[in-house]
């Protein structure tokens, strides 16, 4: 399945499951309950995300400071910002998926699979990764006068 289909299920799917879940929440305990839980939701995760990315930019820097690369906090940093993303839409199942955003272990294992599967060629330096193509002509010229 592409990422486009992948994408736009969810962007199907995510919004009825939300508007049951809404529906069934909101007649289990009522209407101002829910939208207050929703709201404490959106709230509390917008304090978590503030002290994650804080700690997230304090590790960038940390790594910039001893001269390595900070690539896992290059991924987290997105990770951070599409769990915020989902902490405020109102809804519990995007809230669920904006919280697990938010720990800090399940992030780390998303950078590194991201890095290793992702962003590391595993080639080597002559060997080349994809397969060269048929129309491609290799050679060396030389200008004459």
């Amino acid at each position: 399945m592409k990422v486009f289909q992948i994408v736009l299920l969810f962007f199907l799917i995510v919004p009825f499951v939300e508007i049951y879940l809404l529906l069934q929440v909101g007649s289990a305990i009522g209407a101002i309950p829910t939208i207050f839980l929703v709201v404490l939701t959106a709230v509390l995760g917008a304090g978590l995300l503030k002290q994650q990315g804080l700690a997230t930019l304090q590790r960038f820097q940390a790594s910039l400071a001893q001269g390595t690369i900070p690539a896992y906090e290059m991924i987290e940093g997105p990770i951070l910002l599409v769990g915020g993303a989902l902490l405020l839409t109102p809804g519990f199942v995007t809230d669920i998926m904006g919280f697990a955003c938010l720990i800090p272990q399940l992030r780390r294992k998303i950078a590194q699979y991201v890095i290793e599967n992702h962003l590391i060629q595993t080639g080597g330096p002559f060997q080349p990764t994809k397969p060269a193509q048929k129309d491609v002509l290799e050679g060396e010229y030389h200008k004459e006068d």
